[in-house]
């Protein structure tokens, strides 16, 4: 069922049900009324038969009878019988029309007065002070004219009733339609946009009402997917680029070596670059694994409390494994009674830290690269500074994406892969990571890290 189907329906349905209502309690009102104003006409039919009979001035039963009969004023069917207090009958029309129970009278002497209906027939009886005497006088007849007017307005309700259903559910669809027109405009919208023109964009009309906030948050989605799209295809340009060259280089030197009739010393020296390649290759391989698995592993990943000076400890003893030319200075600023610990995942948060420290040292003069630790308000902050030539102003927002390299890193090998790789580690841990270069003062990192993030990571 379409919502203008739906729609539709509840509206109608709304409107029929307070309709019934209505028609319900306007009937039910007017049959009150008219049983009411036909039982005062009873009643005074009544006690005029019983002041003519029983009155200062009398008239006979059967004087009484005739005028009962012939008098243009006389019920349908009316009939009226007068009883004393003893359940004697006084006077009795003569149509014979109902019969009074023994009951009736009896609780007409306790109660005053009752009202009951046999058929279309309606009795009312009730005590009547005659004089110094009491009787009880039942007066019954059909309100033909009264019953009339009621069916009429019963049939004239049901109807309106139906008549009024017809015309709600028309207008209901037609309003239903003209409110759902802006979702059609937008699914008609939708139905245009391809992979290949992800840069359309939905109608986003006033920018106030609910569909028009519907059509704008699917706009800034619709920017999230092309910037991701963007990054993707960028991102598998850069890569193949990037695996390609060493490849292609690998191969080369395979082939010129089995040309020539190269000595063991030479052979040794191709396949030591050979070795260079591969690991280049397998580093490449590896960061570019780390930030696909990040970018698709949506599964929170478990943290435990992390001392900051022992993880860049390992840090520096790893570099100074791999490459002994490069200098770490570790400089802790230590308050005491406090510990630059926080809670992180220490295999993502190592793996930053040495591509961090790594960068500092390659692209520094002397490949020294300093490092300070400093306790701050709930969590810390990592300082990593190196001497080297600074990095473009302009360029610096652009070295955390993927195989972007500032200009003044041409001549230092490397593919891109790091840096992207730090700022989404970073990120998971609900940090911040900032750049700051200049010419005379080299190039710091500054990384904030919370003691603890809001989520899991």
């Amino acid at each position: 069922m379409t919502i203008r189907t739906r729609l539709t329906l509840m509206f109608s349905s709304i409107v029929v049900a307070l309709l019934v209502l209505f028609c319900t309690l306007l009937y039910w009102e007017e049959a009150l009324h008219r049983q009411n104003v036909f039982t005062n006409r009873l009643k005074h039919e009544g006690i005029t038969s019983a002041e003519a009979l029983l009155g200062n001035e009398k008239f006979s039963p059967q004087l009484l009878k005739l005028l009962d009969k012939n008098q243009m004023t006389v019920l349908d069917k009316e009939e009226i019988v007068i009883f004393d207090l003893n359940k004697k009958i006084v006077y009795e029309s003569g149509t014979d029309y109902f019969d009074i129970p023994k009951s009736r009278l009896d609780e007409v002497i306790k109660n005053g007065e009752l009202y009951w209906r046999v058929g279309q027939g309606e009795i009312f009886g009730f005590r009547y002070q005659l004089g110094k005497a009491q009787v009880l006088i039942f007066s019954s007849a059909v309100d033909v004219y009264g019953l009339s007017k009621q069916r009429n307005l019963a049939i004239m309700l049901v109807a309106g009733c139906l008549l009024t259903t017809l015309v709600v559910f028309i207008a209901g669809w037609i309003f239903a339609g003209r409110a759902l027109q802006p979702i059609n405009r937008i699914i008609n919208q939708i139905d245009t946009i391809t992979a290949s023109n992800l840069d359309s964009r939905l109608d986003e009309g006033n920018r106030t009402d609910e569909i028009a906030q519907l059509s704008l948050r699917f706009n800034q989605m619709l920017e999230r997917l092309q910037k991701a799209f963007r990054l993707q295809k960028s991102f598998v340009a850069h890569a193949s680029h990037e695996l390609r060259t060493p490849l292609t280089a690998i191969t080369g030197q395979i082939q010129v070596s089995l040309l020539a009739d190269d000595s063991p010393e030479e052979l040794k020296v191709m396949i030591q670059s050979v070795l260079e390649d591969v690991q280049q290759l397998n580093k490449l391989a590896n960061g570019l694994l780390d930030i696909a698995g990040m970018d698709s592993n949506q599964t929170p990943l478990k943290h435990n409390l992390v001392n900051l000076t022992e993880l860049l400890w390992g840090v520096r003893q790893e570099l100074s494994e791999k490459k002994p030319e490069y200098e770490v200075l570790l400089l802790l600023e230590q308050e005491k009674d406090f510990m630059p610990e926080l809670y992180a995942h220490e295999a993502l948060l190592y793996t930053a830290l040495i591509n961090l420290i790594e960068n500092g040292a390659k692209f520094s003069d002397n490949n020294t690269v300093s490092v300070k630790i400093e306790c701050i308000e709930n969590g810390a902050r990592v300082t990593i500074h190196n001497s080297g030539k600074p990095i473009p102003e302009n360029e610096i927002l652009e070295i955390f994406e993927p195989f972007k390299r500032g200009s003044n890193s041409r001549n230092t090998p490397g593919h891109g892969v790091g840096l992207s790789l730090v700022k989404k580690i970073i990120e998971l841990h609900q940090g911040q990571i900032t750049v700051q270069s200049a010419e005379n003062t080299g190039t710091t990192f500054t990384v904030i890290l919370p003691y603890k993030a809001q989520t899991k990571i």
